[in-house]
């Protein structure tokens, strides 16, 4: 995910200067830029210990690792199963497509790995009675990404964390789509007032870099000890640097309040579309992270969209899934939702004919 757009000036320069020192070294060694880089993540966390790796579905295998051992040092017999959500997402590993709440991802693949129950998204109900003294491990995101941008309610993620806490189970927040400012919070877990026990990140933190990271309680990072998870290439030095000047960029330029800002200009732009067009369901998300839902296929949209000049995705078959730069402008919606209209009124003529 490109957060920052393409060749910011500032990334560039800090590629450019850190390629000409250390790309990569042993993570036997220490380099600075990985440990001030977790320091950020866990103060802007409120988590105490951070692990890298190369990329979001690595940080879930870690996360769910992490889990897993917890269970077993607790004592519990068993306590090894998983709860997750219907429509999920969370990567195409055997760990990750386990807890991918999606047929079309994991019947190619099956058998899965046993133990992981799916529950429907916001069903408070079907979630207490899903988690038990065997879960190890509670495994959502706040705000469904790939999964057509559907979130998490306040109750449930409350409802998660009670869960969790009663059972002694590890509360997982997958925020590598929807976290590191894209809701226009740091996380998106904190306009809720949830704190999980790890928040997963990735996708824009090192600006188009393979980086991701696990975030973890400082009790729960002792579940794992030296040897039992390992990384060959994450957290080197030339990612972690340009991850750090990804923060740095967003605080100086106050990216947050733009995201926000511009993000409601989008929300209320794709309404007004959404309102005159007879094709339209639904128009969902907040800041950088929104979606419009159509009663007709979605992908040929983007397609006509892309010749356009216009870059948006469709992962579910009639949602619209829009992810801008956090460098959007709203001239810069005001140019897409033309071609939005247009296509929109294109889409309305053929499903009348």
């Amino acid at each position: 995910m490109n957060a920052l757009g393409h060749a910011h000036p500032r990334i560039v320069k800090v590629i450019r200067e850190q390629a000409s020192r250390a790309i990569h070294v042993s993570n036997l060694y220490y380099n600075e830029y990985q440990g001030r880089l977790a320091q950020k993540l866990c103060q802007l966390s409120g988590l105490q210990r951070a692990f890298f790796a190369n990329s979001g579905t690595e940080a879930i295998e870690g996360a769910l690792k992490l889990a897993r051992a917890a269970g077993r040092r607790s004592g519990t017999t068993g306590k090894c199963n998983v709860v997750a959500l219907a429509g999920s997402f969370h990567g195409r590993t055997f760990g990750a497509l386990s807890l991918t709440g999606q047929d079309k991802y994991r019947q190619p693949f099956e058998p899965m790995l046993p133990g992981v129950t799916f529950v429907p998204l916001n069903d408070v109900e079907a979630l207490r009675q899903s988690v038990d003294d065997s879960t190890c491990a509670i495994v959502l995101e706040p705000v469904q990404g790939e999964g057509g941008i559907r979130e998490c309610s306040p109750e449930f993620l409350r409802e998660a964390r009670s869960a969790a806490d009663l059972h002694c189970a590890v509360l997982i927040f997958d925020e590598i789509q929807c976290g590191l400012g894209r809701t226009g919070s740091m996380f998106a877990f904190q306009q809720a007032g949830v704190t999980p026990d790890v928040v997963v990140v990735a996708k824009p933190i090192a600006a188009g870099l393979p980086l991701g990271a696990f975030v973890a309680r400082e009790e729960l990072a002792g579940a794992i000890s030296a040897g039992q998870h390992g990384t060959t290439f994450g957290g080197g030095p030339l990612t972690c640097r340009v991850a750090l000047e990804y923060f740095s960029i967003l605080e100086q330029e106050d990216l947050l309040t733009r995201v926000t800002r511009v993000g409601a200009y989008l929300h209320e732009q794709l309404q007004s579309a959404g309102k005159r067009s007879a094709v339209v369901r639904e128009v969902r998300g907040r800041g950088a992270i929104q979606a419009m839902e159509l009663n007709i296929p979605a992908r040929p949209l983007v397609e006509q969209a892309l010749a356009e000049g216009v870059l948006f995705n469709s992962t579910q078959e009639t949602v619209l899934r829009f992810l801008p730069s956090f460098l959007l402008e709203e001239k810069h919606v005001d140019r897409g939702i033309r071609v939005l209209k247009k296509l929109l009124g294109r889409a309305k003529k053929a499903a009348a004919a």
